[in-house]
């Protein structure tokens, strides 16, 4: 298998430094871990709390939070994983996006977290991962088939998809409830991009923000109790864009609705928090901030 970058969603060389960081969301103290001089993205917290996982210029590395020692995960032939990679509950695999040679467009492979060979899940393309739910049998994604960008769910060891929504406009970002009854999204389907949640098999859409921005990527923290989720100012973005190099927010709200509390404004965007990335004690997130050069 050969591969290459992704355009729509691998990181370029964008002019900007990153910084990694976590917060504790009770109190609002943001934690430098580390600065980088060009693009990481997508910060993952393992679910022993020892490490963040995060993609840079196509590969996978892991960050133990203890020592500050970074580590390549060794993924064979995908070199150009993007911004959309998740952990199994178990903690043993991990599952990526990345671009093919082929046709330049993103597929879904699986590896062991140690490193190993990828696994093809996703022939179908493009797709970009985001949901692994609690089983561990199942896999949640953004599909575009025939121009339109839908849920799809596969099983973790590949097969049929299954199109869980086919409203106008884009839905992304699927990502399962800790106890699997739910798959929480973000859609144009109401105007802006907000944030929706349905039952596993994609019955029973509500909306969940109602506010003036576009909501993108909600993540559920460990406990179920509560949602981070990305902010893009109104008239800043197209709805349907989740660009890089904005002010944007970082928000917090119930899993069960109602309002928000802003948690910072920062520089990012894309990259900042497009996967889950709470830690195992549902109190503090990790994320990327920019700053240009």
């Amino acid at each position: 298998m050969q591969v290459l970058q992704n355009p729509h969603r691998q990181p370029e060389d964008r002019g900007v430094y990153s910084i990694l960081e976590t917060m504790d969301v009770d109190t609002g103290i943001r934690t430098v871990i580390r600065e980088f001089d060009d693009t990481i993205e997508a910060p993952n917290w393992t679910g022993d709390g020892r490490f963040l996982i995060y993609n840079r210029n196509g590969r996978i590395y892991r960050l133990e939070l203890a020592t500050g020692n970074i580590t390549v995960i060794y993924s064979g032939a995908a070199r150009a994983c993007n911004n959309d990679h998740v952990l199994s509950p178990d903690g043993e695999s991990i599952a990526v996006s990345c671009g093919t040679w082929e046709d330049g467009l993103s597929r879904i492979y699986r590896l062991p977290l140690e490193g190993g060979e990828p696994v093809l899940i996703t022939p179908m393309a493009p797709s970009y991962l985001h949901g692994w739910s609690p089983d561990g049998e199942t896999l949640a994604y953004c599909g575009e088939r025939n121009g339109s960008f839908d849920i799809y769910t596969i099983p973790v060891w590949g097969g049929r998809e299954r199109r869980l929504t086919s409203s106008p406009g884009l839905d992304d970002g699927p990502e399962y409830s800790p106890d699997g009854e739910h798959i929480w999204f973000n859609s144009t389907r109401s105007g802006l991009m907000q944030l929706w949640r349905m039952e596993a098999d994609g019955a029973k859409p509500t909306q969940m923000t109602f506010d003036e921005s576009n909501n993108w990527f909600g993540h559920v923290s460990p406990d179920g109790e509560r949602v981070a989720f990305i902010s893009y100012k109104k008239g800043d973005v197209e709805i349907d864009k989740h660009p890089p190099n904005k002010t944007v927010q970082l928000r917090l709200m119930s899993s069960r609705g109602g309002d928000f509390k802003v948690l910072t404004e920062l520089f990012g965007g894309q990259g900042t928090i497009n996967v889950n990335s709470w830690a195992p004690d549902s109190r503090h997130i990790a994320f990327v901030s920019y700053r240009l050069k």
